[in-house]
């Protein structure tokens, strides 16, 4: 097994596998979609966006625990403006988890034309640039645009996987 030349040192070796992008996109934005409404992914933003490409396509990918943590992985390869279908979104997010305050940041997956579709309050759509508008809970301040990353670098050391097991 190769390292990827931009795999963040976390003693994970990559795993080569091929892609198939515009059918986990679909599958992703299907399986989330199907979840709009939903309020058990609240503050579980990053496991959300993971849930729908990983679940939907039997692939585990890999990242960090929180996602201003994740964004500070991707860093390198964070772009501005539309995001791509199928890229990951992040905001800077500062709140309150467990007693700790810290930027833990915010997530999504973009859709078309510029829509996004994350967890907050609950499973929703909304305008990749209209996030920074939402108001938290208590002690939470508004998310703030950081940029997007391609799926192919969030796809980086996938391996196959089933759910179910």
């Amino acid at each position: 097994m190769n390292k990827g030349s931009d795999w963040p040192n976390t003693g994970r070796e990559e795993y080569t596998m091929q892609h198939d992008y515009p059918t986990y996109i679909d599958n992703a934005i299907s399986w989330a979609t199907q979840r709009l409404g939903a309020t058990d992914y609240t503050t579980l933003c990053l496991a959300f966006v993971e849930d729908a490409y990983e679940r939907a396509n039997s692939v585990e990918i890999f990242a960090g625990d929180f996602a201003a943590e994740s964004g500070d992985i991707y860093s390198e390869h964070m772009r501005d403006g539309v995001p791509e279908i199928g890229s990951f979104v992040f905001y800077d997010c500062d709140g309150v988890i467990e007693g700790k305050e810290r930027n833990w940041g915010h997530v999504a997956l973009a859709m078309s034309n510029g829509d996004v579709i994350h967890a907050w309050d609950k499973v929703r759509v909304d305008n990749y640039l209209d996030i920074e508008n939402l108001v938290g809970g208590p002690g939470w301040a508004r998310p703030t645009y950081r940029g997007w990353v391609p799926k192919e670098r969030i796809f980086l050391g996938a391996r196959p996987r089933d759910w179910d097991l």
